[in-house]
């Protein structure tokens, strides 16, 4: 059976543990670009679009948040990816830890990237529900534009800023405003409460100058979790991993040699 989500998945038949990528909103697994590169070499790297996103259909539209989280688990399942480092950012961020609180045994470490864990306010429910009627009458351009000096800091590089746009615009609306609906009225779950039984190492990044997930965020989420990394990426904000793909390749590469000489160990409780 074809796999439901488009994606991408370099392998060059190591015996690494794999990679797994989940993009943010409104982007698309090209947003893993530099990572695709670099950590390809020497491990298989899987990179999805979301339903909605990308090269993914936009319809059936998710009913509810974990359906993302069961997307990916279906794609795993069909290229026989048993278990892996999962890494994600902002929305990816999330849809990792449902992941998690899903299928925690095959998840053998977690990358949060400006992200949060708290579940949606009433007045973020709101906001959502409101940008999702807009971007359904209005399309991508104008928020995209909105927005780009939000997602990257205004001193990012002009291909990298050209990069996050094109992202964006491409994205159809209808995916989107899906994706908002679904984090918003109550359908994505609270994750606090599932960061202290995290049983796996987990590295912690974010952008200096994130202003949509502030350095806060990840200092929090960094307390919460039994056994994590910080780093905090000077010279970005909300996608360092675009912005200042050196930094952030190094960080998640020594994160990922720490998970590459732990010995498999028993599956975790689920939580």
């Amino acid at each position: 059976m074809a796999p439901f989500l488009a994606y991408e998945d370099k392998d060059p038949d190591t015996h690494r543990v794999p990679l797994v990528l989940v993009h943010g909103h409104p982007f698309d697994r090209t947003m893993w670009a530099p990572q695709l590169e670099t950590f390809s070499a020497d491990r298989r790297v899987v990179a999805p679009d979301l339903r909605g996103y990308g090269a993914s259909p936009v319809t059936p539209a998710v009913p509810d948040f974990s359906g993302f989280a069961r997307d990916i688990e279906a794609l795993l399942d069909e290229l026989k990816v048993e278990s892996f480092v999962l890494a994600g950012l902002s929305m990816g961020g999330q849809i990792a830890m449902d992941c998690y609180r899903l299928f925690p045994e095959r998840v053998r470490g977690l990358v949060l990237a400006d992200t949060f864990p708290s579940a949606e306010t009433p007045e973020g429910v709101r906001t959502r529900d409101a940008m999702a009627d807009r971007l359904l009458a209005e399309g991508m351009g104008g928020y995209a534009d909105e927005v780009l000096e939000r997602m990257v800091a205004p001193y990012a590089p002009a291909g990298v800023k050209a990069h996050v746009h094109r992202m964006m615009t491409a994205t159809a609306p209808e995916g989107a405003a899906a994706a908002l609906r679904a984090r918003a009225r109550a359908r994505r779950p609270g994750y606090d409460d599932l960061l202290p039984r995290v049983s796996v190492p987990a590295l912690v990044v974010v952008g200096a100058d994130d202003t949509f997930t502030p350095v806060s965020d990840a200092l929090a989420m960094h307390m919460a979790l039994p056994d994590s990394a910080l780093h905090i990426i000077d010279g970005a904000a909300h996608m360092p991993n675009l912005e200042r793909p050196d930094v952030f390749d190094q960080a998640l590469a020594e994160f990922l040699a720490r998970v590459d000489a732990r010995q498999p160990s028993a599956a975790p409780p689920r939580p």
